[in-house]
């Protein structure tokens, strides 16, 4: 009997022990979660996805544009189109001759602007007024948002807007809390009313029909734990669950909770948050949803792929109707709102899946913002990155390169390729010259064929497209008036003989320097380098900052060397901004996520030749395009005055256009990456491309010519001899543009011009003699 108590007394004690150990265990690993989760809440609570952003649009009246692009941006900037006048953000109405859209709020590092109605008014492709519609004030300017191009995602690929359960509208926390937890702000993290109620429904049907976790199991499940089903993973969730719900208060976990939550799917990226979702749904703030749109967000926490509006309205319906009876059901809602709010259709806006807007020009982005911050820090910091690109022209670049290929393919069907990674290819790069802001970049036909940027990455030879910088060489000896020899010759270089092969224009002749370059006359660009030196061009090629090796060989002023597009289309720049060479510019500025700016990039220019050599080569440029190789863009519908110069290599590997106006520089390559021939002169297979793209943009193109500079003059010369014209000897003479220091000291020497010259006087004479 004594040895059956003391046994006893030993189970009870052990058991004690035992109990008290798992006691202390128990409370040792909730104040390691305690830890664990101050850690988490107290730091980071999210990684945020770093915003890259287009520039902003400015409008205003007189503004030549391209209504069809304008309207493309105004639908990605999520612009819903409705039937009637707009009445709230993001709403917009396309009429015949105008346009009446509700904006949205404008935040940008320099500017903040609640949203307002606004009238736009055309008359043909131009902007006639812009009128606010609240206030009837006429708008001289008009901004849109910038366009959100891209998202550094972590690898989570979570978008998400954080909100304050302050901005939360009553309607949405009461319908959260009747879908999911309707006893939450009365239980301890865990509710075994809850528990018990969904087993007896369970066992009841046969099934699993509800849950029995609280909103804190939930919050600790999807922010700490895995989706795992096992008891010890449950066992972490409870306890976590206590833990939180003594440590913190009950609104701060409610606020973690709607930041946090799963709501649907975008493509490849989870919708997180009520803030998110808001907006991903129903185009709004949080705190404009409706009552009815507050129970269709509440209803998808249970299952976002089953109740999703985009997947099935009928089962949205169904289950935002639940929740709307049980918010009445408790009280939270009258009858008359939930009849009211159960009628109302599920209206969405749509989306488009994630994909990244500008492709090359963001990869571009992309490379250059590691040397500021890290991976890591881009895809958790939540920072808004400002470019410069123009998704509108981006966009015109895009569909120009595409047509034009597909042109070219049909014209010269030997382009054709079926496998589509040796098809024919592209690369466009536009820039405003004296900003050196790039506008739009596309560095290939197809992103998702091929991701190597033949903008930035390629080198291909310019041909004929690098003599202007030979020609801007010569003019420290020679003018544009100047007579260059364009007969075959052989050239003794290092020792050995080099003979140019190419077009000359009247070979043989002798070939004004201005119409050399224009006709892009091979053999006068040859002599022309060789009287200059070549060793003066490889300095020249050098001073406009070309990255690749150049040595001093003829060929070199043919271009038989290789460049990078956005370094030549770099080198261009220079002639239409009074000879300064801008850095080619991406990013503008950097933002935290609390509006601070980071970084701010300005334009950084370097003075490469003078403002009169610049004036002077725009103008030799600009016959390139009225009489020379490429005047037939006047008969494709330009009518403004452009200077620009085409390129084409041997066997026509690489067609180049580089073409540009005082506020507009576009550069254009066509050629196969393993450098096959694309049958065609830079003429006809890029200048095309070029026409098309810049027709599509008029708000960038201006009647307004350069304004000639000090240190350059005009003077008429004799078309043939290029010495100054006496009119009573020559018998043609033209105005030409001259540095100062180098017009011509000459007059006419040509010995049949003197005979010209006494005829004139005898005619003279006898007309005088008659009077």
């Amino acid at each position: 009997m004594i040895f059956r108590k003391s046994i006893k007394k030993r189970i009870i004690l052990s058991l004690c022990l035992l109990s008290f150990f798992i006691v202390i265990g128990v409370l040792l690993y909730c104040l390691y979660l305690a830890i664990l989760i101050d850690t988490r809440f107290s730091g980071r609570r999210w990684s945020i996805p770093s915003k890259v952003y287009s520039d902003s649009t400015l409008l205003f009246p007189g503004q030549q544009l391209n209504r069809p692009l304008l309207i493309n941006k105004l639908r990605r900037l999520e612009y819903r189109n409705i039937a009637h006048a707009p009445q709230s953000s993001g709403e917009m109405q396309i009429l015949g001759s105008s346009m009446e859209v509700y904006l949205h709020d404008l935040e940008m590092p320099a500017k903040k602007q609640k949203g307002f109605p606004v009238k736009i008014a055309f008359r043909s492709q131009e902007i006639e007024s812009i009128i606010r519609k609240d206030n009837g004030e006429t708008l001289p300017l008009l901004e849109l948002e910038p366009e959100k191009i891209m998202l550094f995602f972590g690898p989570e690929r979570q978008q998400r807007q954080l909100v304050s359960i302050d901005r939360v509208p009553q309607y949405l926390i009461h319908a959260v809390l009747a879908a999911e937890d309707s006893r939450f702000f009365e239980h301890h993290g865990f509710d075994f009313r809850s528990i018990l109620r969904a087993i007896y429904i369970n066992i009841r049907h046969g099934t699993i029909r509800q849950g029995g976790s609280t909103l804190t199991q939930q919050l600790a499940k999807s922010y700490f734990l895995t989706r795992e089903r096992t008891f010890t993973r449950k066992i972490k969730e409870l306890l976590m669950a206590l833990t939180m719900d003594i440590k913190y208060k009950k609104k701060e976990i409610f606020e973690i909770y709607l930041n946090e939550i799963y709501l649907g799917q975008k493509g490849s990226v989870s919708i997180n948050g009520v803030g998110e979702a808001a907006f991903f749904y129903f185009g709004k703030p949080v705190e404009n949803l409706s009552l009815a749109e507050a129970a269709t967000i509440a209803g998808l926490v249970k299952s976002p792929g089953l109740y999703s509006p985009y997947v099935s309205e009928t089962k949205c319906r169904e289950q935002r109707n639940k929740v709307l009876h049980d918010m009445e059901k408790l009280g939270h809602i009258t009858q008359k709102q939930m009849d009211g709010a159960a009628t109302d259709p599920v209206k969405t806006v749509g989306f488009t899946a994630y994909g990244k807007k500008a492709p090359y020009f963001v990869d571009y982005v992309s490379k250059q913002l590691p040397a500021l911050y890290s991976p890591k820090f881009l895809s958790s910091q939540g920072l808004s990155i400002y470019t410069t690109v123009d998704t509108q022209v981006q966009e015109a670049a895009e569909n120009a390169l595409e047509r034009g290929l597909a042109r070219l393919e049909k014209t010269y069907p030997s382009l054709r390729r079926s496998n589509s990674e040796r098809k024919l290819q592209g690369a466009i790069i536009v820039m405003q010259p004296k900003t050196g802001y790039i506008l739009a970049m596309v560095g290939g036909r197809d992103y998702s064929t091929t991701q190597f940027n033949r903008a930035t990455q390629a080198r291909r030879q310019p041909g004929s497209a690098i003599k202007p910088f030979v020609y801007v060489t010569g003019l420290d000896q020679f003018t544009p008036a100047t007579v260059l020899s364009n007969e075959q010759k052989t050239y003794e270089v290092n020792g050995e003989s080099w003979k140019p092969h190419g077009k000359s224009s009247d070979s043989g002749k002798g070939i004004r320097m201005r119409d050399a370059l224009a006709r892009s006359d091979n053999l006068a660009t040859v002599d022309l380098a060789m009287k200059i030196g070549l060793d003066k061009i490889v300095d020249t090629v050098k001073a406009f900052q070309f990255s690749t090796p150049v040595k001093p060989q003829p060929s070199l002023a043919l271009g038989a060397y290789e460049v990078i597009p956005l370094e030549l289309a770099r080198a261009y720049c220079t002639f239409a901004s009074d000879g300064v060479e801008p850095y080619p510019l991406s990013l503008k500025t950097l933002v935290d996520e609390n509006g601070n700016v980071l970084e701010q990039r300005h334009m950084t220019i370097q003075n490469i030749i003078s403002p009169a050599k610049a004036y002077v080569m725009s103008d030799m440029l600009r016959s390139v395009v009225t009489e020379g190789t490429a005047k037939s863009a006047k008969n494709m519908g330009i009518t403004f005055p452009v200077a620009g110069k085409t390129g084409t290599t041997n066997d026509y590997r690489d067609a180049w256009f580089v073409g540009y106006t005082p506020d507009l520089l576009v550069l254009v390559w066509v050629g196969f990456d393993n450098g096959e021939s694309v049958s065609a002169e830079g003429a006809v297979a890029a200048l095309p491309i070029w026409v098309d793209l810049v027709r599509a943009i008029p708000q960038y193109v201006s009647t307004d010519w350069f304004t000639m500079p000090p240190g350059v003059v005009k003077a008429k010369v004799c078309s043939q001899s290029g010495q100054l014209a006496i009119e009573s000897r020559c018998p043609e003479s033209i105005e030409e543009v001259f540095l100062a220091e180098n017009v011509p000291a000459l007059y006419c020497q040509i010995p049949e011009h003197q005979s010209h010259s006494r005829e004139v006087l005898k005619t003279w004479w006898k007309k005088l003699w008659k009077r």
